[in-house]
C-alpha cells in the first residue's frame, strides 16, 4: 500500500483564512502552486497523495476555525500517513529571509520529517534553514493524528524569497518532495 502524503496549501483564496501578502504577491497563490508541483512529484515516486485545495479557487471553511478544521479532518479521515502544511513566511523586516518549520513538539516523529524537508528546502532553494521549533498551539498541528509539519517556504515580505517562489515554485516543490523522500528512507 502506497505511503499517504497530505498536502495543505495555507489559507484560502479569499475571505476567511486569507494569507500574507508582500512584494505584489499573495501567500496562498504561491502555496497552490508550489503545493501542486509537490504532490505531482510525489505521485510521480509512488505515493498518494491529496491536496486541500486542489483548485485555486478551493474555499475551506467560511470562518477561521471551519477552515483550519477541514484541512485537519481532511487528512485526519483520510487517513494519511504524514501532513505537511506550506505557507509562506512574513515579518516587519524586508531582509528577513529563509525556510523554516514547526511541529506539535520537538520529542516526535514530525521533528525528522521536517528537518529533513528544510535541508532538502535549503539545498534546492539556496535559502537559508532557519530551523525548526515545537509550536503546540498551531491549530493544524495539535489536531492531526499523523506526523505534521508547518512549513515556511521563505518570506513573503522579501523582494528575493517572493520572487523566488513565485518563479521557481518547482525548486520549493523538489525541496519538499525530496524531503519526504529523505525522511522514508528513499534518497
Amino acid at each position: 500500500m502506497a505511503i499517504k502524503v497530505y498536502i495543505d496549501q495555507g489559507h484560502n483564496p479569499s475571505g476567511a483564512n486569507s494569507g500574507a501578502e508582500g512584494n505584489g504577491y499573495r501567500e496562498q497563490d504561491l502555496v497552490y502552486r508550489i503545493g501542486i508541483l509537490t504532490a505531482e512529484r510525489l505521485r510521480d515516486r509512488g505515493f498518494e497523495v491529496r491536496v486541500s485545495r486542489p483548485l485555486p479557487s478551493t474555499q475551506l471553511g467560511t470562518s477561521n476555525a471551519s477552515s483550519l478544521a477541514a484541512r485537519a479532518n481532511g487528512a485526519n479521515s483520510w487517513g494519511a500517513d504524514i501532513f505537511i502544511s506550506l505557507h509562506a513566511n512574513a515579518s516587519d523586516n524586508p531582509s528577513a529571509t529563509g525556510n523554516e518549520a514547526f511541529v506539535y513538539s520537538t520529542s516526535s516523529p514530525a521533528l525528522s520529517l521536517a528537518e529533513n524537508i528544510l535541508y532538502q528546502l535549503t539545498r534546492s532553494t539556496g535559502l537559508r534553514n532557519r530551523g525548526v521549533s515545537a509550536r503546540p498551539n498551531l491549530y493544524v498541528l495539535r489536531r492531526t493524528a499523523m506526523p505534521a509539519t508547518l512549513v515556511e517556504l521563505g518570506f513573503i515580505t522579501n523582494e528575493d524569497d517572493a520572487d523566488l517562489m513565485a518563479t521557481r515554485p518547482d525548486l520549493f516543490a523538489a525541496g519538499v518532495s525530496n524531503g519526504v523522500l529523505a525522511y522514508y528512507g528513499m534518497m
